[in-house]
């Protein structure tokens, strides 16, 4: 039963125990308890019971039951750290058994050796074990042993074997009421999917094994080591670091395993190196491996030394012992047949070209390299990262750009496999190494045309194509209204002074969950999106000049596209454009108060610099037309109409080329529907919103209780035009939850991408609407970026807080050029010059930005 109901089992347990058992029965009493707790439990514990067990067995006379417990109590030993021990118990076992048994005590040794990372051993145990188990139908521990053995394969990258034993458990455990062991082959199954290269089935499969696990109160430490994994691949190396931190202070609490404790730590140590943390993954690097070696887990300790060499690289160090010590991490892995090997040679290649050693890197990598052909994505983007080093070091630029191409190719394949518009986003970063050293071949030797391709190779690529969106998902909705709901209490509860800690620890939840519930969402995966042509924008521009922003070794290289060319021209350092750029958030949050004049002059001061950090030499060659910026994601936060040059220009700013050239090409919907939205709360009271429903006529007006949020996504759904008064919010820590605020609560980011098309042209007249978090190589998450995939051709939102009041005049002089039939960056350009000339009208006018090209 412990297995089946296992706090029902604890106390059927201890109830045998009250009733003066024999020590036939006592020793399964306490066999039970003991495996409780060594499972969910305090490890000290579950050895003093299994001890007892063990002597009481002895005196029961029987042989297998002594077998039964020294099996159960040598795992318990190995989990505890006492390797030798825990091996001579189930030695002991395995000799005073017999028959059927014999292999239930070779299942637990195997067990033991899989822990242990002895895979060759486990494998050979589980194989005598599985044709006794199978001749005396013992179905539970048959499926037991196929479970394990699947799992052993995929150690070992046997995807495919693993994947044919997991089924064959799968049958034989619908077939019993085992229902720990139906949650572990689930959590199994998703790691099988995400060694596969499924990262949303993985995601899936591991929640539907948390909500076995919780409602049988049993908490599953391997699975946070295997979620934790997949959230490094998907991206999310923060939340990854969290979740095993958390659990290790869980399991500290309990006093559980040892080995796992150490499992832990090691993947903690990963997440924070992949994190940009690389002190602290130094720390729980060295930790596990000081747990491993106590251990005798020399596969374990073997991966937790990789990711202390990584953290050492990324910390800055390099010498010709690091090299050695990474060549004799990548032969060790080989020789244990770990997956991993690949990545310790492309560690051992880097640290010895960076000390000049060619002939060493090019040993390394030409190893590393092998990969590139099979496996899972992440490990042939390893082996083109080699590759492209390597020609590199030969001084072959083509043969870097090929690397390069054939490994960004292999990831946007796996991109288009997520259907969550977040983890196609992160999963950029896997790729951002091979697409800057395809720029800095380009920088030195390819000209500009072929540098402006590169940089749009993996530039903005979540915008490529929308989210995936199931047909139905009633779950979703449903989490949806009531995070809405919950929001909407919790904000009035605040307005009236109210506690609220209780609804926003609901909110959170119901967050995580809708957050959750995206991650699974599989992409399409179409066929190959059309490569980016420059021939193509430079036909497009005509008379517009396009500015596309490129960072290479910290310094801005500014791409100037017009008049049927391409011209490089550099500029400043991005960290001092960064620094500059707060400045100006600074100085424009203050103008957005009456009485701050006098920081008019120190604004527009710190605007002049950051055009010469920003455009440097390219600012006196842009002519006299429109002209498009495209910033990398670092620059997101830039007003741009305060640099001097763009300030009295038609200016419009897009996250690529790419994206603008969509924008450009797509075509206005029918009907030319207007849709109003006025929000609560506002301190103009949406002033505009009135007297644009008079100017616009037969507009749809959503004010007061008719700006509930499933009747604005439905007004908003296919519209020409949306102007949306409304407060916005920006979540820096959640992206997706950035929101406008309507009269049932927030519509989120998440409401926009249900959209089969958003708007046209979507105007937000209110503050931090073009706020971004900028993620993986060069993404941006937000209200903006949500709506461009979906058939927006150009938004207009303010990317600082702006005065309520002060944005009514921007608005209604904006709408003014627009029912003039001008484009929207042309009607913000001519609405800015007719705002007064004071301050805070000035700041209004700068903090907001047209994106896109309608």
């Amino acid at each position: 039963m412990v297995f089946a109901a296992p706090n029902e089992a604890l106390a059927r347990a201890q109830d045998v125990l009250d009733s003066g058992p024999s020590p036939w029965s006592a020793s399964v009493a306490h066999q039970v308890i003991g495996i409780w707790q060594r499972d969910w439990g305090d490890l000290r514990l579950a050895l003093h019971h299994l001890r007892r067990g063990r002597d009481l067995a002895a005196r029961s006379g029987s042989a297998d039951r002594e077998a039964d417990v020294l099996a159960a109590l040598g795992v318990a030993l190995v989990h505890a750290g006492r390797t030798r021990q825990g091996l001579e118990a189930l030695e002991r076992g395995v000799a005073v058994s017999s028959g059927h048994t014999r292999a239930r005590v070779l299942f637990r040794r195997a067990y033991a050796a899989w822990v242990l990372g002895r895979h060759r051993e486990a494998l050979e145990d589980v194989r005598r074990s599985i044709p006794v188990l199978r001749q005396a139908d013992d179905v539970i521990w048959t499926a037991r042993a196929l479970t394990l053995r699947a799992t052993v394969h995929l150690a070992v990258g046997a995807v495919d074997r693993a994947d044919a034993d997991f089924t064959a458990a799968e049958a034989l455990w619908d077939t019993t009421g085992q229902e720990h062991d139906k949650a572990d082959v689930v959590e199994s199954r998703g790691l099988a999917a995400f060694r596969a290269g499924d990262v949303p089935a993985a995601l899936r499969l591991f929640d539907e094994a948390a909500e076995r696990y919780d409602k049988l109160g049993t908490p599953s430490f391997m699975l946070y080591i295997r979620r934790c994994e997949v959230l490094m691949a998907a991206g999310l190396a923060s939340e990854a670091l969290a979740e095993a931190d958390a659990a290790i202070g869980t399991l500290d609490g309990i006093g559980g395993q040892s080995t796992r404790k150490a499992e832990l730590l090691l993947v903690a140590a990963h997440a924070a190196r992949v994190a940009g943390d690389p002190h602290t993954a130094i720390a729980r690097a060295a930790l596990a491996v000081r747990l491993f070696a106590g251990q005798r887990r020399t596969w374990w300790e073997t991966h937790a030394r990789l990711v202390m060499l990584e953290a050492r690289v990324a910390a800055g160090r390099r010498s010709g012992r690091l090299v050695g010590d990474a060549a004799a991490v990548a032969e060790r892995l080989a020789a244990l047949g770990a997956p991993a090997a690949s990545a310790a040679s492309l560690l051992a290649g880097r640290i010895a070209l960076a000390l000049g050693w060619t002939a060493d890197a090019e040993r390394h990598l030409a190893v590393a390299a092998r990969s590139r052909h099979s496996g899972p994505p992440l490990a042939r983007i390893t082996g083109w990262a080699a590759q492209a080093l390597r020609a590199r070091a030969a001084g072959s630029g083509r043969g870097v750009l090929e690397a390069c191409r054939r490994g960004l190719d292999v990831l946007d394949d796996h991109r288009m496999t997520l259907g969550a518009s977040e983890l196609r986003a992160r999963a950029t970063a896997q790729g951002a190494e091979l697409a800057a050293l395809a720029q800095q071949v380009s920088l030195e030797s390819g000209g500009p045309r072929r540098l402006l391709t590169w940089s749009e190779r993996w530039r903005a690529t979540v915008l490529s194509a929308p989210p995936t969106r199931p047909p139905a998902d009633p779950v979703l909705q449903s989490r949806l209204t009531a995070f809405r709901e919950i929001a909407a209490r919790a904000e009035a509860a605040r307005t009236e002074g109210r506690p609220v800690p209780v609804l926003e620890r609901e909110q959170r939840r119901l967050e995580r969950e809708i957050r959750s519930r995206t991650l699974h969402m599989r992409g399409d995966a179409p066929g190959a999106e059309e490569r980016f042509d420059v021939g193509r924008l430079l036909g497009r521009l005509g008379g517009t000049r396009l500015v596309e922003l490129a960072v290479l070794d910290g310094r801005v290289q500014v791409l100037l596209c017009g008049d049927g060319r391409v011209r490089r021209f550099e500029a400043g350092l991005i960290a001092e454009a960064e620094v500059e750029a707060e400045h100006v958030q600074a100085g424009l949050r203050r103008l957005a108060h009456p009485g701050a004049d006098a920081r008019l002059p120190v604004v527009e001061a710190a605007g002049r610099r950051l055009e010469e950090l920003l455009l440097g030499p390219a600012a006196a060659r842009l002519g006299s037309g429109p002209v498009v910026v495209v910033p990398p994601g670092r620059l997101h936060r830039v007003p741009w109409a305060l640099l001097p040059s763009l300030r009295d220009r038609v200016l419009s700013v897009s996250p690529s080329a790419s994206s603008w050239l969509r924008a450009r090409e797509t075509e206005p919907p029918p009907g030319g529907r207007h849709v109003l939205v006025r929000g609560p709360g506002l301190a103009s009271g949406g002033a505009e919103v009135p007297e644009l429903a008079d100017r616009y006529g037969g507009a749809t007006l959503l004010e007061h209780d008719d700006a509930r949020v499933p009747r604005v996504l439905e007004e908003l759904d296919g519209a020409a035009l949306a102007h949306i008064a409304a407060h916005g919010t920006f979540r820096a820590d959640s992206p997706l939850f950035s929101s406008l605020r309507m009269a049932d609560g927030p519509i989120v980011v998440h409401d926009f991408e249900r959209l089969d098309r958003s708007p046209y042209r979507i105007i937000l007249s209110c503050c931090d609407t073009a706020r971004f978090a900028s993620v993986g190589a060069d993404e941006l998450l937000g209200l903006v970026t949500a709506l461009l995939p979906l058939g927006t051709a150009g938004v207009v939102a303010s990317s600082a807080p702006v005065n309520d009041e002060a944005v009514v005049s921007l608005m209604l002089a904006l709408h003014k050029g627009l029912s003039g039939g001008l484009s929207l960056a042309e009607a913000l350009r001519d609405a800015r010059a007719a705002l007064p000339g004071d301050a805070l009208h000035q700041a209004t006018g700068w903090a907001f930005t047209a994106f896109g090209a309608a």
